[in-house]
């Protein structure tokens, strides 16, 4: 019995213990560089487009191990119109404004392709590629485009000053906002979990609450550890709110709305869900239009990093987006995945890339190495797969 619970253990939290070892390993091979809080705030800010792109590529992958192609060449094509709309003096408001709208168009357009005609999402997404990167090209003339609205800067991450100010420390060398923040975060987060954990045992759904107590103790310690490198150094990078609130609202869409409910049901099983009464081609076209508009606000943190917009902005993004979501957890064959999974998986991603970085290994190596570990979780997840057959 024992054996069997360390198995069911080391399957449920593979990816979790993955990422404590990567990070351990660049730790040393680092010298702890990569543990800086500089490097840290760097992940997060390098790597927030990654976020955004897979919470709605899980909801596409759900559907059936489906994927969307065209994110990179979304996000460079919402990038290119913004950026040219704010240097004709358009202003945030309205740029940031199109960049989502036309994100949303672009992924209902696709879906409706997907859902309705029927065309294979893998096709469609394809052609979707290719097209817009080419619009992206018409749209900046080939060029790059500067951004100087500062403004759109700071809020939504680019430059040196998108960090939220300290409201609290007076001038103190730790950001005492940052870490606040942190601790009420994790208090929060262990009063949700321990009512939920209460009510469970009221209504005896579960036996032991030790393994879940475990784990909130667990991600409190991160939280509040995480506050604290950031505290040393400018605080909360404003994208690290946006990528808060996009996870925050997805997961709250896959666990707890019934088109999340249907999402997972697609996948498991489309026919049974199709003649249970659910409308399948809208669950379709749901996922692809909220790719699109993930798509546009990865557009935004994009050129708002980069303070500009240029042609080849987008490049590898659905791959990044894709990979994120298979590392974390979800199938290759639709039906399974989840938020914090793809929290996981982005954060491995981004903590391979920027270990690799400081190490100095060349770019095509870093692919190599980002190549065999979607490869590796991918074969878990067949696996997996076919023991249960």
């Amino acid at each position: 019995m024992k054996s069997v619970s360390i198995g069911d253990f080391l399957k449920k939290y593979t990816m979790i213990l993955a990422l404590v070892l990567v990070a351990i390993f660049f730790s040393i091979t680092t010298q702890g560089k990569i543990l800086f809080p500089q490097n840290l705030n760097n992940l997060i800010s390098q790597n927030g487009y990654v976020f955004a792109l897979a919470a709605g590529m899980l909801c596409c992958i759900l559907t059936g191990g489906n994927i969307d192609l065209a994110v990179g060449s979304v996000v460079c094509f919402t990038g290119a119109i913004g950026a040219v709309m704010m240097q004709a003096g358009s202003g945030m408001v309205p740029a940031v404004l199109v960049m989502l709208l036309v994100g949303l168009a672009i992924g209902a357009f696709q879906g409706f392709w997907i859902a309705w005609v029927h065309v294979p999402p893998f096709i469609a997404t394809l052609a979707g590629m290719y097209a817009f990167r080419g619009l992206s090209n018409v749209v900046l003339q080939g060029y790059t485009v500067s951004i100087s609205d500062q403004s759109f800067l700071k809020i939504f991450g680019g430059g040196a000053d998108c960090y939220v100010p300290d409201f609290i420390g007076n001038g103190s060398k730790i950001n005492m906002t940052c870490l606040v923040v942190g601790i009420v975060m994790a208090a929060l987060y262990a009063l949700m979990c321990f009512r939920r954990l209460s009510v469970q045992k009221k209504m005896g759904i579960i036996d032991s609450v030790t393994k879940d107590l475990i784990q909130v103790a667990i991600i409190c310690v991160v939280v509040v550890w995480l506050s604290w490198k950031l505290a040393n150094y400018k605080g909360i990078p404003t994208v690290l709110i946006w990528i808060g609130v996009v996870l925050v609202i997805y997961n709250y869409i896959t666990s707890k709305t019934a088109i999340g409910r249907h999402l997972y049901a697609v996948g498991g099983n489309e026919k049974a869900t199709r003649l249970s009464g659910v409308n399948t081609r809208f669950v379709y076209f749901f996922a692809y239009a909220n790719m699109g508009l993930l798509a546009g606000l990865a557009g935004i943190l994009t050129v708002a990093r980069a303070t500009s917009a240029q042609p080849t902005y987008g490049q590898g993004y659905e791959m990044d987006a894709i990979a994120s979501c298979f590392i974390g957890g979800a199938s290759a064959y639709g039906g399974t995945g989840k938020i914090s999974g793809v929290i996981i998986g982005a954060t491995l991603m981004g903590l391979i890339n920027q270990g690799m970085s400081i190490m100095g290994i060349e770019a095509n190596y870093q692919r190599v190495v980002k190549g065999i570990v979607l490869l590796l979780a991918v074969m878990f997840d067949v696996l997996s797969k076919r023991e249960k057959r």
